[in-house]
């Protein structure tokens, strides 16, 4: 393993047992993370992404069916003992959760629980750990930290709840950050703060970021490379600048295509038709095929291998990536206009 790869996922896959089937949350991940860089994950709701980081830290529940690796600096995270994952997470690879009220307990001062996370991972005294609460706290933007130490989470607002939330995650200077929807309930202007409050931290430590997220503008302010999820695997990664400017999976044109623009003078965003499947009992076949405007009869029998397209380091998992690349927009796929044309 490279020196600077930090955590490197292989055919990871998470199924979960139900009265209706076997769901593949999860089918056949697998990605690279490198030092001190941003690597997003995204996708629509239920497409795995949460699933996929949470299997890393043993956070699924026990009827969780997991399979492949997932080597930190060289070592497999998977099938460890809890009491050797518990002393990775929060330590060497830490976690942001979607909702800051929830995952911060209403009793207990924010400064408590800070100290708290040093406490778990260190032996040294709570005046110790109190204090770098305190310096966790000022390093996020909180503003008078040491008297915000003693307040309670409900005396926070939600952007402030989710800078304690960073300082939680960066307390005992991790290597990996994982940011699960860090900005997801708060408005433009405290998720660009957040946004640049955690790119800053991540410098100052040192440390790598997995951005999980479904907003692409976030993604593209923030992240180094791409993996977009859709139904349980990816179906497109590369550079940040490959997915925006040069997708190569329809599924991708099509959310860039979703995304209004300040600039455009069209009347209506472009939607993707249809819905996400169900991924109980999954079939042989391209799981996007039909929802895709250029799907043929080996799309909808066969599932493509993600692979490399005309660019190094640039994957995708279409039969079509050669029609795509030549069309001047590939979000013109789901133009109504252009799908008219095309039939």
């Amino acid at each position: 393993m490279g020196d600077d790869i930090l955590l490197r996922v292989e055919d990871l896959s998470v199924s979960f047992p139900t009265e209706d089937g076997v769901v593949e949350a999860v089918r056949g991940v697998s990605y690279e993370v490198r030092r001190n860089e941003v690597f997003a994950i995204v996708g629509e709701s239920g497409s795995g992404k949460s699933v996929s980081s949470m299997a890393l830290l043993g956070l699924l529940p026990r009827t969780a069916r997991i399979s492949g690796r997932a080597r930190y600096l060289g070592d497999d995270l998977l099938g460890r003992p809890d009491r050797e994952v518990r002393k990775l997470r929060g330590s060497r690879i830490s976690m942001i959760f979607q909702d800051p009220m929830t995952s911060l307990n209403p009793v207990y001062t924010v400064g408590r629980q800070l100290a708290e996370a040093v406490l778990a991972h260190h032996r040294v005294a709570p005046k110790v750990a109190r204090a770098r609460a305190v310096e966790m706290l000022d390093l996020v933007g909180i503003p008078q930290a040491s008297r915000r130490a003693k307040s309670y989470p409900h005396e926070f607002s939600g952007g402030m709840r989710q800078r304690v939330m960073i300082a939680m995650a960066i307390i005992n200077d991790p290597d990996i950050i994982i940011a699960d929807e860090p900005t997801t309930a708060l408005d433009v202007t405290v998720q660009a703060q957040v946004l640049e409050t955690l790119l800053e931290v991540k410098d100052q430590v040192g440390a790598a970021i997995v951005l999980i997220t479904h907003d692409l503008g976030v993604v593209a302010g923030v992240a180094d490379r791409v993996g977009v999820m859709y139904a349980g695997r990816f179906v497109e990664t590369g550079a940040v600048d490959q997915i925006f400017s040069e997708s190569r999976m329809p599924y991708t044109a099509g959310l860039l295509g979703s995304i209004p623009e300040l600039e455009s003078d069209a009347e209506h965003l472009i939607p993707i038709p249809g819905a996400p499947p169900t991924l109980i009992n999954v079939p042989s076949a391209c799981m996007f095929a039909p929802r895709c405007p250029i799907a043929t009869d080996r799309c909808r029998t066969e599932e493509p291998a993600l692979i490399e397209t005309d660019q190094p380091g640039h994957l995708a998992a279409c039969y079509h990536v050669d029609q795509v690349m030549a069309l001047p927009d590939p979000r013109s796929l789901f133009d109504a206009s252009h799908r008219g044309g095309e039939r």
